[in-house]
């Protein structure tokens, strides 16, 4: 029904393409059959199941999951119009996450599965105590999933759409978000972590087909650095120098003075982003923490290190690729020109991928193409709106609602959803009119102002026992307060088009965003060790979870809370363990509800089913496996192997390109 929707608007629109879509007709047939069966299969019923696929997920479908949910329609046009803009430095942003990555697997998952958390936030809250720290995570990172993610994604699909097959921009927008909502809420992270592996299949194998002919275009490598050099446009802005590609181009290592993206920052302020995005954003660790065992959460995250090797070459690449072969639009840069072009008067560098498509892919493979980034931004799309749903029931709407019952879970779950869904529509315009130029630079820079700090107070929390919640809450409040500063300063000076004066501060004109980041994180770890030293420490009463080195061997230790649990509200019990028989127990036979009924509960994953009652020794066991780190000693060492073979490819590279 939805590839005959999209027929039939792009025959009405009379773009003379419609039959190159008929190429991702069998694609789109195969991906809701897919989406339909792992919603019918999938652990619906409990919020473990909906949230976390009831934690039986395996390593394949995790690590391409962890790579779509990261390469979306965003990183497509981002990636790929930073690369025709400056070259191949961009590249080392997706290089810099496989040593994140892998810290993932081995550092930061072992902790969450043994607390026995679902969120961040939730991690946070067994560690320090108290609430506020939660709830601030909480909301936070809902804000920057709006302004960096749902945000990106849409403007950017409704970007190659428009650019593609002449669309309505809203209209296009409305219809994806539409059917993303529609099988994220039916399905839960099963059929997201399923769709997923679907459409990181699709966007690899598109993306490369398009690398080849570009390359066959340009004379490979070779002829690619020579056309690059020389990718002029005709109409420049005189006595400037903003025409000239890059004289580094080819090279990952820049200037750390006056270098676009100087190699300092690129190494550490960089790490200090990936570790948040890879190791700390529910987004990306809710696919880990799905995984049937450690080990399967290792081989995660070892095949999604391998996958994002590609992207320097079938996005980052070709974007320069586009440069080079169409110099006039995607390197434009007199004002008026590029406004004509584009809609943006500081460059259209944006173009660079979705230009590439309409230009030298052959009727049916473009419709590949289309399909490829549609398949990117739903895949993001949908990773999003599951993970955002998940932080909003059990990190907020819990405390709002503490006696509420798991059918009213379930239910807000999804309509919270909705709810994403219509402040993305209604953010469009803003994102249209808000334009730089420069998408990718957008999402890093505001992602070097609000993240660092969350970064700075993971490590700690994992690694020093020292740090209590007084320092944390403060050390966060000081660091979003520094990082709003920057921010707010960016967003009152604009940058400067070619040839007119820049007239930012100091601060924002000579200090790179990548050293910004480094520097907050700093600063925020120093304030919450310090306040933590001027402050009681944690009592050993209270909960706690981290990750010591004694030696050369990691040693777990968990300080288990002593108190006892007090009865909630109406003479319920709060305990971890009713949690988890709350998520993952398995419903009751009950009496069949009319057919009406059971379509609405089947697309709630609702069951009118009595949750069953567990013996205490039932309990204790369902505990031990859900907060299990062992591992089987065979797949133990395949992991650690194919983690060493990772990044000995990953120090070739970087050097080989450096």
């Amino acid at each position: 029904i939805f590839t005959r929707l999209l027929m039939g608007c792009i025959k009405a629109t009379g773009t003379g393409i419609g039959s190159d879509l008929r190429v991702g007709e069998w694609r789109k047939t195969l991906f809701f059959f897919l989406c339909f069966q792992s919603s019918i299969r999938a652990s619906r019923g409990t919020i473990g199941g909906y949230f976390l696929a009831g934690r039986s997920m395996t390593w394949w479908p995790i690590g391409a999951s962890l790579m779509s949910s990261n390469v979306g329609s965003g990183l497509f046009i981002g990636l790929a119009g930073t690369g025709a803009a400056g070259g191949l430095a961009v590249g080392g942003f997706e290089w810099n996450a496989t040593w994140a990555l892998l810290a993932l697997g081995w550092i930061f998952v072992p902790v969450y599965i043994a607390a026995g958390v679902v969120t961040m936030p939730e991690y946070l809250q067994k560690r320090f105590g108290g609430q506020r720290i939660q709830i601030y995570m909480s909301v936070l990172s809902l804000v920057l999933y709006i302004f960096t993610k749902i945000s990106t994604d849409i403007f950017s699909g409704a970007l190659f759409i428009q650019i593609s097959l002449g669309w309505n921009l809203y209209l296009s927008t409305v219809v994806l978000l539409a059917v993303t909502a529609v099988y994220t809420i039916a399905g839960g992270l099963t059929a997201v972590i399923y769709t997923d592996a679907l459409q990181t299949l699709i966007m690899v194998l598109g993306a490369l087909v398009l690398m080849f002919i570009g390359f066959e275009k340009v004379g490979w490598y070779e002829g690619l650095q020579e056309k690059y050099s020389t990718a002029i446009p005709k109409i420049i802005v005189p006595n400037t120098t903003c025409h000239l590609p890059r004289a580094d181009a080819f090279h990952l290592f820049r200037d750390p003075v006056t270098g676009d993206i100087p190699w300092p920052g690129l190494i550490f302020g960089l790490s200090v982003l990936a570790l948040w995005c890879w190791c700390t954003d529910q987004v990306i660790v809710q696919r880990s923490l799905s995984a049937k065992n450690l080990s399967h959460a290792k081989g995660g995250s070892v095949l999604g290190g391998y996958l994002k090797i590609f992207p320097m070459f079938f996005i980052v690449m070709p974007g320069m690729i586009s440069r080079a072969l169409y110099p006039d639009e995607v390197g434009c840069v007199d004002p008026d020109i590029c406004r004509r072009v584009c809609g943006a008067a500081v460059g259209c560098s944006n173009i660079a991928y979705p230009k590439l498509v309409i230009e030298l892919m052959p009727n049916g493979l473009r419709g590949l193409m289309i399909a490829v980034m549609m398949a990117a931004l739903m895949s993001s799309l949908t990773s999003i709106f599951n993970s955002s749903s998940t932080l909003f029931v059990i990190d907020i709407w819990q405390r709002i609602r503490r006696q509420a019952s798991e059918q009213e879970l379930m239910i807000v779950g999804r309509v919270f959803i909705l709810i994403l869904v219509v402040i993305s529509i209604l953010w469009i315009p803003i994102i249209q009119s808000a334009n730089s130029g420069k998408l990718f630079d957008y999402i890093q820079s505001i992602t070097s102002y609000l993240a660092p700090p969350i970064t700075a107070l993971f490590i700690l929390a994992i690694f020093c026992k020292r740090i209590n919640e007084s320092g944390a809450f403060w050390g966060l409040m000081v660091g979003l307060a520094v990082g709003l500063v920057r921010m707010i300063i960016e967003f009152i000076y604009s940058t400067p088009s070619c040839g007119e004066e820049d007239r930012r501060p100091a601060v924002l004109k000579d200090l790179h965003y990548l050293y910004f980041a480094l520097i907050l994180c700093v600063l925020t770890a120093i304030v919450i060790v310090l306040i933590s030293l001027c402050t009681p420490p944690i009592p050993e009463e209270k909960s706690q979870l981290l990750l010591a080195i004694r030696g050369s061997t990691w040693e777990r230790e968990i300080l288990i809370a002593q108190c006892t649990s007090k009865p909630a509200e109406g003479g319920r019990e709060e305990s971890h363990l009713d949690d988890n028989t709350h998520f993952f127990g398995p419903p009751l036979a009950a009496a069949k509800p009319p057919c009406w009924k059971m379509l609405y509960l089947w697309f709630c994953g609702l069951s009118t089913s009595p949750t069953p009652t567990l013996s205490q020794e039932e309990r204790a066991a369902l505990e031990r496996r859900l907060t299990s780190i062992e591992e089987k000693p065979l797949w133990k060492t395949v992991c650690n192997v194919n983690a060493i073979l990772l990044l000995t490819i990953n120090v070739f590279l970087w050097a080989y390109f450096g």
